[in-house]
Protein backbone atom coordinates (compact mmCIF):
# COMPACT_ATOMS: atom_id res chain seq x y z
CA UNK A 1 0.00 0.00 0.00
CA UNK A 2 1.37 3.37 -1.01
CA UNK A 3 1.81 6.26 1.37
CA UNK A 4 -1.07 8.09 -0.34
CA UNK A 5 -3.45 5.16 0.29
CA UNK A 6 -2.25 4.85 3.87
CA UNK A 7 -2.95 8.57 4.42
CA UNK A 8 -6.48 8.24 2.94
CA UNK A 9 -7.23 5.22 5.14
CA UNK A 10 -5.98 7.11 8.19
CA UNK A 11 -8.13 10.15 7.31
CA UNK A 12 -11.23 7.95 6.87
CA UNK A 13 -10.49 6.29 10.17
CA UNK A 14 -10.14 9.62 11.95
CA UNK A 15 -13.35 10.95 10.38
CA UNK A 16 -15.38 7.95 11.53
CA UNK A 17 -17.68 8.83 14.45
CA UNK A 18 -16.63 7.51 17.78
CA UNK A 19 -18.94 5.00 19.39
CA UNK A 20 -20.69 6.29 22.51
CA UNK A 21 -19.38 4.79 25.66
CA UNK A 22 -22.25 3.22 27.57
CA UNK A 23 -22.84 4.76 30.96
CA UNK A 24 -22.52 2.60 33.96
CA UNK A 25 -25.77 2.11 35.76
CA UNK A 26 -25.71 3.41 39.25
CA UNK A 27 -26.33 0.64 41.69
CA UNK A 28 -29.66 1.18 43.38
CA UNK A 29 -29.33 1.40 47.13
CA UNK A 30 -31.85 -0.84 48.91
CA UNK A 31 -34.67 0.90 50.76
CA UNK A 32 -33.57 -0.42 54.15
CA UNK A 33 -30.06 0.95 53.64
CA UNK A 34 -31.42 4.35 52.58
CA UNK A 35 -33.73 4.39 55.58
CA UNK A 36 -30.85 3.55 57.91
CA UNK A 37 -28.70 6.23 56.28
CA UNK A 38 -31.23 9.07 56.19
CA UNK A 39 -33.45 8.40 59.19
CA UNK A 40 -32.30 11.60 60.95
CA UNK A 41 -33.39 13.74 58.01
CA UNK A 42 -36.68 11.88 57.71
CA UNK A 43 -37.36 12.33 61.42
CA UNK A 44 -36.68 16.05 61.10
CA UNK A 45 -39.18 16.58 58.25
CA UNK A 46 -41.80 14.16 59.60
CA UNK A 47 -43.68 16.68 61.83
CA UNK A 48 -43.95 19.20 58.98
CA UNK A 49 -45.09 16.46 56.60
CA UNK A 50 -47.78 15.29 59.04
CA UNK A 51 -49.03 18.87 59.56
CA UNK A 52 -49.13 19.44 55.78
CA UNK A 53 -50.97 16.16 55.25
CA UNK A 54 -53.56 16.70 58.00
CA UNK A 55 -54.30 20.39 57.46
CA UNK A 56 -53.73 20.79 53.70
CA UNK A 57 -54.32 17.52 51.86
CA UNK A 58 -56.91 15.66 53.95
CA UNK A 59 -59.35 18.63 53.88
CA UNK A 60 -59.31 18.45 50.07
CA UNK A 61 -61.57 15.41 50.40
CA UNK A 62 -64.19 17.68 51.96
CA UNK A 63 -64.68 19.52 48.67
CA UNK A 64 -67.07 16.77 47.65
CA UNK A 65 -69.82 18.43 49.73
CA UNK A 66 -69.86 21.21 47.10
CA UNK A 67 -71.93 18.76 45.04
CA UNK A 68 -74.31 17.92 47.91
CA UNK A 69 -77.05 19.53 49.90
CA UNK A 70 -74.91 18.75 52.90
CA UNK A 71 -76.66 18.48 56.26
CA UNK A 72 -74.24 18.04 59.21
CA UNK A 73 -77.14 16.83 61.39
CA UNK A 74 -78.18 14.02 59.07
CA UNK A 75 -76.08 11.53 61.02
CA UNK A 76 -74.38 10.99 64.32
CA UNK A 77 -70.93 11.57 62.79
CA UNK A 78 -69.55 13.41 59.73
CA UNK A 79 -69.33 10.21 57.67
CA UNK A 80 -72.98 9.34 58.22
CA UNK A 81 -73.96 12.95 57.50
CA UNK A 82 -72.01 12.79 54.25
CA UNK A 83 -73.60 9.50 53.21
CA UNK A 84 -77.10 10.69 54.11
CA UNK A 85 -76.90 14.07 52.36
CA UNK A 86 -78.56 14.46 48.97
CA UNK A 87 -76.43 14.75 45.83
CA UNK A 88 -77.43 17.79 43.77
CA UNK A 89 -74.59 17.96 41.23
CA UNK A 90 -73.75 21.53 40.25
CA UNK A 91 -76.73 23.02 42.05
CA UNK A 92 -74.60 24.83 44.61
CA UNK A 93 -72.52 26.39 41.83
CA UNK A 94 -75.68 27.53 40.05
CA UNK A 95 -76.88 29.25 43.22
CA UNK A 96 -73.42 30.73 43.74
CA UNK A 97 -73.18 32.24 40.27
CA UNK A 98 -76.69 33.69 40.56
CA UNK A 99 -75.87 35.43 43.85
CA UNK A 100 -75.03 39.16 43.38
CA UNK A 101 -73.24 39.17 46.75
CA UNK A 102 -70.80 36.59 45.42
CA UNK A 103 -69.92 38.69 42.39
CA UNK A 104 -69.49 41.77 44.59
CA UNK A 105 -67.02 39.84 46.75
CA UNK A 106 -65.30 38.44 43.65
CA UNK A 107 -64.93 41.90 42.12
CA UNK A 108 -63.60 43.39 45.37
CA UNK A 109 -61.09 40.56 45.72
CA UNK A 110 -59.74 40.93 42.19
CA UNK A 111 -59.57 44.73 42.50
CA UNK A 112 -57.60 44.56 45.75
CA UNK A 113 -55.27 41.89 44.33
CA UNK A 114 -54.49 43.90 41.19
CA UNK A 115 -54.02 47.09 43.20
CA UNK A 116 -51.59 45.38 45.58
CA UNK A 117 -49.71 43.76 42.70
CA UNK A 118 -49.00 47.21 41.29
CA UNK A 119 -48.40 49.19 44.50
CA UNK A 120 -47.21 46.55 46.99
CA UNK A 121 -45.41 43.75 45.16
CA UNK A 122 -42.52 45.96 43.85
CA UNK A 123 -41.84 47.61 47.23
CA UNK A 124 -39.96 44.66 48.84
CA UNK A 125 -37.73 44.56 45.74
CA UNK A 126 -36.92 48.26 46.07
CA UNK A 127 -36.28 47.93 49.81
CA UNK A 128 -34.03 44.90 49.30
CA UNK A 129 -31.94 46.76 46.70
CA UNK A 130 -31.62 49.78 49.00
CA UNK A 131 -30.56 47.62 51.96
CA UNK A 132 -28.13 45.65 49.80
CA UNK A 133 -26.38 48.85 48.73
CA UNK A 134 -25.83 50.08 52.28
CA UNK A 135 -22.15 50.01 53.20
CA UNK A 136 -22.58 50.01 56.97
CA UNK A 137 -23.58 46.58 58.26
CA UNK A 138 -24.87 48.01 61.54
CA UNK A 139 -27.22 50.42 59.79
CA UNK A 140 -28.44 47.61 57.52
CA UNK A 141 -29.08 45.32 60.48
CA UNK A 142 -30.93 48.03 62.40
CA UNK A 143 -33.20 48.88 59.45
CA UNK A 144 -33.89 45.19 58.81
CA UNK A 145 -34.91 44.67 62.44
CA UNK A 146 -37.23 47.69 62.39
CA UNK A 147 -38.99 46.75 59.14
CA UNK A 148 -39.20 43.02 59.97
CA UNK A 149 -40.84 43.56 63.37
CA UNK A 150 -44.43 44.38 62.24
CA UNK A 151 -44.69 41.04 60.46
CA UNK A 152 -44.94 39.34 63.85
CA UNK A 153 -47.84 41.56 64.97
CA UNK A 154 -51.36 40.19 64.70
CA UNK A 155 -53.85 41.94 62.45
CA UNK A 156 -55.76 43.06 65.54
CA UNK A 157 -52.71 44.95 66.73
CA UNK A 158 -51.96 46.37 63.28
CA UNK A 159 -55.47 47.72 62.79
CA UNK A 160 -55.51 49.07 66.35
CA UNK A 161 -52.31 50.96 65.58
CA UNK A 162 -53.84 52.47 62.43
CA UNK A 163 -57.00 53.44 64.32
CA UNK A 164 -54.92 55.19 66.97
CA UNK A 165 -52.98 57.05 64.29
CA UNK A 166 -55.59 57.70 61.56
CA UNK A 167 -58.97 57.17 63.24
CA UNK A 168 -61.49 59.84 64.14
CA UNK A 169 -60.00 60.17 67.64
CA UNK A 170 -56.47 59.37 66.52
CA UNK A 171 -53.29 61.39 66.49
CA UNK A 172 -53.71 62.77 62.96
CA UNK A 173 -57.33 63.86 63.51
CA UNK A 174 -56.49 65.55 66.83
CA UNK A 175 -53.57 67.40 65.26
CA UNK A 176 -55.76 68.62 62.39
CA UNK A 177 -58.44 69.82 64.83
CA UNK A 178 -55.80 71.70 66.84
CA UNK A 179 -54.82 73.48 63.62
CA UNK A 180 -58.44 74.37 62.89
CA UNK A 181 -58.76 71.88 60.02
CA UNK A 182 -61.46 69.34 59.28
CA UNK A 183 -60.03 65.84 59.99
CA UNK A 184 -59.94 63.35 57.16
CA UNK A 185 -62.26 60.38 57.11
CA UNK A 186 -59.73 57.60 56.58
CA UNK A 187 -60.70 54.54 58.63
CA UNK A 188 -64.41 54.61 57.73
CA UNK A 189 -64.32 55.84 54.13
CA UNK A 190 -65.32 53.05 51.69
CA UNK A 191 -63.93 54.99 48.71
CA UNK A 192 -60.36 54.86 50.07
CA UNK A 193 -60.61 51.47 51.77
CA UNK A 194 -58.45 49.78 49.13
CA UNK A 195 -55.65 52.27 49.81
CA UNK A 196 -56.02 51.73 53.56
CA UNK A 197 -55.75 47.93 53.43
CA UNK A 198 -52.78 48.17 51.06
CA UNK A 199 -51.02 50.59 53.42
CA UNK A 200 -51.67 48.21 56.33
CA UNK A 201 -50.27 45.28 54.34
CA UNK A 202 -47.20 47.30 53.32
CA UNK A 203 -46.45 48.35 56.91
CA UNK A 204 -46.88 44.78 58.16
CA UNK A 205 -45.15 42.70 55.49
CA UNK A 206 -42.78 44.81 53.41
CA UNK A 207 -39.81 43.91 55.60
CA UNK A 208 -40.59 40.22 55.60
CA UNK A 209 -40.94 40.23 51.82
CA UNK A 210 -37.39 41.51 51.37
CA UNK A 211 -35.81 38.34 52.82
CA UNK A 212 -36.03 36.33 49.60
CA UNK A 213 -34.81 39.22 47.47
CA UNK A 214 -31.86 39.90 49.78
CA UNK A 215 -30.88 36.25 49.47
CA UNK A 216 -31.11 36.49 45.67
CA UNK A 217 -28.99 39.66 45.68
CA UNK A 218 -26.28 38.01 47.76
CA UNK A 219 -26.06 35.22 45.14
CA UNK A 220 -25.15 37.64 42.32
CA UNK A 221 -21.45 37.53 41.46
CA UNK A 222 -19.80 40.70 42.76
CA UNK A 223 -17.18 40.48 40.01
CA UNK A 224 -19.87 41.49 37.55
CA UNK A 225 -20.32 44.81 39.35
CA UNK A 226 -16.56 45.38 39.44
CA UNK A 227 -16.17 44.59 35.74
CA UNK A 228 -19.10 46.86 34.84
CA UNK A 229 -17.69 49.69 36.96
CA UNK A 230 -14.29 49.25 35.29
CA UNK A 231 -15.99 49.56 31.89
CA UNK A 232 -17.55 52.86 32.95
CA UNK A 233 -21.06 51.66 33.82
CA UNK A 234 -22.77 53.92 36.33
CA UNK A 235 -24.98 52.91 39.23
CA UNK A 236 -28.19 52.88 37.21
CA UNK A 237 -26.68 50.86 34.37
CA UNK A 238 -25.36 48.29 36.88
CA UNK A 239 -28.82 48.15 38.42
CA UNK A 240 -30.52 47.67 35.06
CA UNK A 241 -28.08 45.21 33.48
CA UNK A 242 -26.87 43.20 36.50
CA UNK A 243 -29.13 43.54 39.54
CA UNK A 244 -32.54 43.27 37.91
CA UNK A 245 -31.59 40.37 35.57
CA UNK A 246 -30.19 38.57 38.62
CA UNK A 247 -33.49 39.08 40.46
CA UNK A 248 -35.73 38.28 37.50
CA UNK A 249 -36.10 34.49 38.13
CA UNK A 250 -37.06 35.09 41.76
CA UNK A 251 -39.44 37.92 40.84
CA UNK A 252 -41.22 35.78 38.25
CA UNK A 253 -41.43 32.82 40.63
CA UNK A 254 -42.97 34.89 43.44
CA UNK A 255 -45.28 36.66 40.99
CA UNK A 256 -46.61 33.32 39.73
CA UNK A 257 -47.19 32.12 43.30
CA UNK A 258 -48.94 35.39 44.13
CA UNK A 259 -51.23 35.02 41.13
CA UNK A 260 -52.11 31.52 42.26
CA UNK A 261 -53.21 33.03 45.57
CA UNK A 262 -54.91 35.99 43.92
CA UNK A 263 -58.37 35.27 45.35
CA UNK A 264 -57.08 34.95 48.92
CA UNK A 265 -56.39 38.48 50.10
CA UNK A 266 -56.93 37.70 53.76
CA UNK A 267 -59.65 37.17 56.32
CA UNK A 268 -58.78 38.81 59.62
CA UNK A 269 -57.78 42.15 58.11
CA UNK A 270 -61.13 42.52 56.32
CA UNK A 271 -63.51 41.08 58.88
CA UNK A 272 -62.11 43.43 61.54
CA UNK A 273 -62.92 46.48 59.38
CA UNK A 274 -66.10 45.25 57.71
CA UNK A 275 -68.50 47.07 60.01
CA UNK A 276 -66.58 50.34 59.79
CA UNK A 277 -66.66 50.71 55.99
CA UNK A 278 -69.60 48.52 55.01
CA UNK A 279 -70.00 45.23 53.20
CA UNK A 280 -69.96 46.67 49.67
CA UNK A 281 -66.38 47.91 50.03
CA UNK A 282 -64.85 45.28 52.34
CA UNK A 283 -66.52 42.01 51.35
CA UNK A 284 -63.99 39.60 49.84
CA UNK A 285 -64.35 35.90 49.08
CA UNK A 286 -62.95 34.80 52.44
CA UNK A 287 -65.44 36.88 54.42
CA UNK A 288 -68.21 35.94 51.97
CA UNK A 289 -67.65 32.25 52.73
CA UNK A 290 -67.79 32.96 56.46
CA UNK A 291 -70.98 35.05 56.47
CA UNK A 292 -72.92 33.17 53.77
CA UNK A 293 -71.78 29.63 54.53
CA UNK A 294 -70.25 28.99 57.95
CA UNK A 295 -72.44 31.45 59.84
CA UNK A 296 -75.60 30.08 58.20
CA UNK A 297 -74.65 26.40 58.29
CA UNK A 298 -74.79 26.08 54.49
CA UNK A 299 -71.45 24.31 54.20
CA UNK A 300 -71.95 23.02 50.67
CA UNK A 301 -72.39 26.58 49.44
CA UNK A 302 -69.08 27.64 51.01
CA UNK A 303 -67.35 24.55 49.64
CA UNK A 304 -68.52 25.50 46.14
CA UNK A 305 -67.11 29.01 46.57
CA UNK A 306 -63.81 27.62 47.84
CA UNK A 307 -63.58 25.12 44.99
CA UNK A 308 -64.24 27.88 42.47
CA UNK A 309 -61.53 30.00 44.06
CA UNK A 310 -59.04 27.10 43.90
CA UNK A 311 -59.88 26.42 40.23
CA UNK A 312 -59.32 30.08 39.29
CA UNK A 313 -56.00 30.10 41.17
CA UNK A 314 -54.86 26.94 39.38
CA UNK A 315 -55.72 28.45 35.98
CA UNK A 316 -53.80 31.63 36.81
CA UNK A 317 -50.73 29.61 37.84
CA UNK A 318 -50.78 27.56 34.63
CA UNK A 319 -51.19 30.65 32.43
CA UNK A 320 -48.49 32.61 34.27
CA UNK A 321 -46.12 29.66 34.09
CA UNK A 322 -46.68 29.39 30.32
CA UNK A 323 -45.88 33.08 29.98
CA UNK A 324 -42.71 32.57 32.06
CA UNK A 325 -41.60 29.75 29.75
CA UNK A 326 -42.21 32.00 26.73
CA UNK A 327 -39.92 34.60 28.36
CA UNK A 328 -37.19 31.99 28.79
CA UNK A 329 -37.66 31.56 32.53
CA UNK A 330 -38.11 28.30 34.40
CA UNK A 331 -41.18 29.34 36.39
CA UNK A 332 -42.39 27.06 39.15
CA UNK A 333 -41.95 23.93 37.03
CA UNK A 334 -40.70 22.98 33.60
CA UNK A 335 -40.72 19.89 31.44
CA UNK A 336 -37.41 18.09 31.72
Amino acid sequence: MSSTQETAVAERGSAAPARPVPRERRKRVPFKDRLRRDWQMLAMVAPGFVILLVFSYVPILGNVIAFQDYNPYAGSNPLQAFLSSEWIGFGQFQLLFEDPAFWDAFRNTLTITLFQLVFFFPLPIVLAIMLHNLISGRVRGFIQTVVYLPHFFSWVLVITFFVQMLGGAGLLAQSMRDLGMQPWNIMTNPDTFIILVTAEAVWKDIGWGTIVFLAALSAIDQNLYEAAAADGAGRWRRLWHITLPGLRPVIILLLILRLGDALSVGFEQFILQREAVGRQASEVLDTFVYYFSIATGNYGYGAAAGLFKAAVGLCLILIANKVAHAMGERGIYSKS
